[in-house]
Order: C-alpha cells, then structure tokens, then sequence
C-alpha cells in the first residue's frame, strides 16, 4: 500500500491515500459548494452530498451540452466540486472555466480517468473558445474511490490512464520530470494487473495520478486525438476508446519518437504495445466491433482526427490516410 501524502503543486492541492475520502469536506473548503455527481458515486460518498449546497447530477452526454446545463445551477459559494470519473470532472472544469473569477473546480474522482490532474477540457456550449481553461484546485484521491470500478472497466479506465504515460515522453512539449514521472505511471500501471490475481488497486490509483500530472505538463498528441475523436462521435467510452486502441497507436508513437519508446520500453522491461495487449485483453472487448461499431463509421472518425491541431504534438503530423488505418487495424 502506498503511504498517503499531501502535494502543494502551484495553486493546487492534491490528497492521495487509502482513507482520505473521510475527510473530503474538509479538504475541499467545508460545506457550500455546489456537487457535480452521478448516482454510482454519490452512493459511494453521501457526506460530500450532504455538504453541498446544491447537487447536480450529470447524465451521459457531450461535455459541452452537460456544462451547459449544469451552468443554470446556481447554488453554492463559486466551488465546483466533482464527484466521478472524467466526464463529470471535465464539466466541473468547464463550469468554472465559464464562470470564471474566483470559481474553482475541485474533484474526488471515482476513475482512473486522470481528468483530476489536467487542465484540458471542453469548453461549455456557447463559451469563447479562447476563454482560459482550469485545473482542479482541489483533488482528494483516494484508491478505495478511484480504483473502485468493477474489474474490466478498471482495467480499460488503466489503459487510459497507460495512454497518457505512453504519450507523454513522444510529445514535442516532453521534458525529464514529465518523462520520469510518466515512466514510474507506466510501471505502476501494468504491474498492477501482474498475473491473473486481483490488480493492486492502490498502485493503479497513483500510477493513474502521476500519468494525469505527466500528460497536463506536455500535452497530447495522436492517441489521444484518436480516442477522444471515438468518444465525440459517441461511438466508444472513454475507456474502451483508449484501451482498444493503445495497442495499435504505442507502433504509431513508436516510429515518431524511437528513443523514447525505447526509454519507455526499459523502464517497462517489456514492449509497451505487448503489456498494451495485455491489459486490453482483461477489459473484455478488444476489437471495435466488439462494441458495435459499424466499419463505415471509422471513415468519417479519420476525417474529423485529421483536422485536429494536436496531431502536431507528435511530428510528423498523421495524416487521413494514417488514420484511418489506425482505426482499420483496431476495428
């Protein structure tokens, strides 16, 4: 079990550790905040709720219809507080974001998702793109919370979580702290699910943590713009997205940023596209179509990727036909 702690990071504080959940309120300012749930979570955290001045729970859907939405909610003192995976955390940040001043998004996340620890997010239906994303100003991350979902959604919410350590090293933006700490993420994360025992839920917790950290310090490049291109065309979860492709693009990464893959490939004592596979393989589906996505669809997911400026983070910049080939080889 790894030793909680607490991380001043800039503006930001982080909670981490088996038992931090009980003093949730606390850590996020006392009660008064208005609460951003979904029923699963809420179930799993009620005291959170019963501080809130204000509950909102946040269905499925497009990030920026749901921030929309959760923008007519008036209660609370200027705290969002998230409690849930990325897509309720990714609508806290963009409430904030839209209210700006002193409104600030804090988060207790229920996934390995890593949205907690990252500043990118959609912008809520309406809002000037050029208005300044946020952080969680707050993150209390507890393993017995965020590692809590049942195995193979755990296991694809890891590979997610893989992908942004995998990414991290190859962007343009990648630099040795993000790169230390996105190796000991990638390591934490596949040795969590080591032989056909229970996964060590703790080590995903923190390895999911340090891989969020790694990714917001270089940004994202083609996997990333891959799966969440799935996503947008609600074709996939953000989980399954992630895990089904990571085997196929670690090769695409691979060829752009051979030392780093190399780097990465020590630090793991194996091909990171072979401990990919592997835990895909614990997700269940491991194919596209497995989760009924019509092949004729992959076309119009390459043509909406290929425009997608952060194709650039990861040179020489993927083209449609690349792409598409990606999505082929994972579909």
């Amino acid at each position: 079990m790894v030793r909680a702690f607490a991380w001043r990071d800039g503006e930001r504080l982080i909670r981490f550790g088996r038992g931090v959940a009980a003093d949730a309120v606390e850590a996020l300012g006392g009660p008064g905040y208005l609460l951003l749930t979904t029923e699963r979570a809420v179930a799993s955290l009620p005291e959170v709720a019963q501080a809130a001045a204000g509950v909102h729970l946040v269905p499925d859907g497009s990030v920026p219809e749901l921030a929309a939405a959760a923008l007519l909610e008036t209660a609370g003192d200027g705290r969002v507080v998230a409690l849930g995976g990325g897509r309720v955390i990714d609508v806290a940040k963009a409430v904030a974001a839209a209210r700006g001043g002193s409104a600030r998004a804090l988060a207790v996340p229920t996934t390995l998702s890593g949205a907690e620890m990252t500043r990118g997010h959609r912008h809520a239906a309406g809002v000037d793109e050029a208005t300044p994303r946020v952080r969680c100003a707050v993150v209390v991350c507890d393993p017995a919370l965020a590692a809590s979902q049942p195995e193979p959604e755990l296991a694809a919410s890891a590979l997610n979580a893989l992908g942004h350590a995998l990414e991290a090293p190859c962007t343009v933006a990648a630099h040795p702290v993000a790169t230390l700490v996105a190796h000991d993420a990638a390591r934490r994360l596949v040795r969590a699910f080591a032989g056909a025992g229970a996964p060590d839920r703790d080590a995903l917790a923190l390895g999911a943590l340090l891989a969020g950290y790694a990714l917001d310090s270089t940004g994202f490049g083609l996997h990333h713009v891959m799966a969440q291109t799935l996503v947008r065309h609600g074709l996939a979860g953000h989980g399954p997205a992630n895990a089904i492709l990571l085997p196929h693009t670690v090769g695409a990464l691979a060829w752009r940023a051979p030392q780093p893959h190399a780097a990465l490939t020590d630090a793991l004592g194996e091909d990171p596209a072979a401990a990919a596979v592997r835990l895909c393989e614990r997700t269940g589906p491991i194919r596209l179509r497995n989760l009924g996505v019509d092949r004729a669809a992959l076309d119009a997911c390459a043509d909406t990727a290929a425009e997608r400026a952060q194709l650039e983070a990861t040179p020489p910049r993927a083209d449609r036909a690349e792409l598409r080939a990606l999505y082929e080889a994972a579909w």
